[in-house]
């Protein structure tokens, strides 16, 4: 097993490593926000107006409220990456790496609108009436229709590929490494035995992913806001409690982007490429922007252009690593937290490191059981939407026959995943997220004109706000 470790660390550091996924994915995202002209920015205010005021269009293909697809994404995304992954990301990065956190995040948001955009473009309707899109279907459709011949094979590979590796990647950034991390979370504050966390948790969710899209969507719609704002509050108390460190708190963030950081009490000093190596990285875990699941959720939406639901699909970069990311780093940092170290002498790290955090800004002990919630909520919510991603990869590599089964054993997973020690599966899923990333990007970068060219055509039109818009050609 100690071998296997080894050989996994190494893959997952030559993945995201300084020469691979780290400039591709800056990369994709800096080149998206210049030729759409720096869309995430000047139609931010629209996008928000159709996510949260206007909700749904009438008349729209799909199986559920653009709104409630928008929260089937952000409950796929808001999860222990949040928590656990910001905590990782400063204990090895240095405060440093918030600010690529957030870097990741503004140029992302270009990127999941490419995402949503090729995702509702080009959806197609499976065997049971329900809608299918993603990178597994704009890979091969898209690059055939723009491009034809080997392109449009090498599309097709893409694509298979890509679906492979989503429904493999769903049992672990998805599925195990959420249950493991509730059931250390109420262990640890309330000394539940994981085995029943396990078994709880797979009854409640099972409920909910068996039930389909439709009744995802449902539930994600009403429990989604309620997570996120329980979170972001407690946070904000401890930002109001510590309000005189702030500004310090963010030169420090500001300044060791770019300088790397030195030891100061439990922190060991990183350099430069530390800080921006894992920001990037467990920016990504954490808004899944350059993953392509965007699209997958986007293609479930009622809408009547793709360009309305990209937009609405691009603000949940925005609440994922603007919003929640922020408020989780700002703590650790204002708290002090980030320089503690354990009863061994070693720094905190991690979802410890959040706790700590919260504890040291919250009065009594309710620091810990804010954390501990916060695991529970994000990754059960997590649960959820990457189901709903794992199915639509089975559609496309087997058609509809597979979808039921394939729940059936994501649920056993949770109760399996509660039960078992992960340290590998958390090595596996940030490699699995990183090949997942390769193929989307490359259909990105290819198609990219296309989306540039439909957004154009889409602006242009004096009525774009109405939703009486239909879709654009193929």
């Amino acid at each position: 097993m100690d071998l296997l470790n080894d050989i996994l660390v190494r893959l997952d550091d030559g993945i995201w490593g300084p020469w691979l996924l780290i400039p591709l994915l800056l990369g994709t995202g800096l080149y998206l926000t210049v030729v759409l002209r720096g869309l995430q920015f000047t139609r931010l205010g629209a996008a928000f107006w159709l996510a949260l005021i206007k909700r749904k269009e009438p008349g729209g293909e799909g199986d559920i409220s653009h709104y409630q697809a928008l929260t089937v994404a952000l409950a796929a995304t808001v999860g222990v990456g949040n928590i656990a992954g910001v905590g990782t990301a400063i204990a090895l990065g240095g405060p440093g790496a918030l600010f690529w956190m957030w870097i990741t995040g503004l140029v992302g948001m270009a990127t999941k609108y490419a995402e949503a955009f090729l995702g509702v473009k080009y959806r197609r309707v499976d065997a049971k009436g329900e809608q299918s899109g993603g990178p597994m279907f704009y890979l091969s459709e898209g690059l055939k229709r723009r491009f034809g011949g080997r392109v449009g094979t090498l599309g097709t590979g893409l694509a298979i590929g890509y679906a492979v590796l989503g429904a493999i990647a769903a049992f672990g950034i998805g599925n195990m490494v959420q249950s493991n991390s509730v059931a250390d979370a109420l262990n640890s504050e309330w000394d539940v035995p994981h085995a029943l966390t396990g078994l709880v948790l797979m009854l409640v969710a099972g409920a909910v992913i068996l039930g389909g899209i439709r009744v995802i969507g449902r539930f994600t719609a009403g429990f989604v806001p309620f997570m996120a704002i329980f979170y972001v509050l407690a946070a904000s108390v401890v930002l109001v409690r510590n309000a005189g460190e702030i500004p310090g708190a963010l030169g420090t963030i500001f300044s060791n982007a770019f300088t790397g950081t030195a030891a100061t009490g439990g922190f060991v000093g990183v350099a430069f490429l530390a800080a921006l190596r894992y920001g990037v990285a467990r920016g990504i875990f954490s808004n899944e922007s350059g993953l392509g699941t965007g699209g997958i959720a986007a293609a479930a939406a009622k809408t009547t252009h793709e360009v309305r639901q990209a937009l609405v699909s691009m603000t949940q970069t925005f609440l994922d690593t603007l919003v929640v990311v922020t408020f989780t780093g700002l703590t650790i940092v204002v708290s002090g937290a980030w320089t503690f170290v354990d009863e061994a002498g070693d720094a905190l790290t991690g979802a410890t490191l959040t706790a700590t955090a919260f504890r040291v800004g919250l009065p009594g002990d309710q620091g810990g059981v804010v954390v501990s919630l916060g695991v529970v909520f994000f990754a059960f919510s997590t649960l959820l939407g990457w189901a709903y991603y794992g199915e639509r990869c089975m559609d496309r590599l087997f058609g509809r026959a597979l979808v039921t089964p394939y729940r059936l054993v994501f649920v056993a997973a949770i109760f399996l995943g509660s039960v078992t020690e992960l340290t590998t599966v958390w090595t596996f899923a940030d490699i699995m997220n990183g090949l997942m990333a390769l193929p989307n990007l490359v259909g990105l970068l290819l198609l990219s004109l296309l989306v540039v060219q439909g957004s154009r055509e889409y602006f242009a039109r004096p009525d774009w706000r109405s939703p009486d818009l239909t879709r654009s050609g193929g």
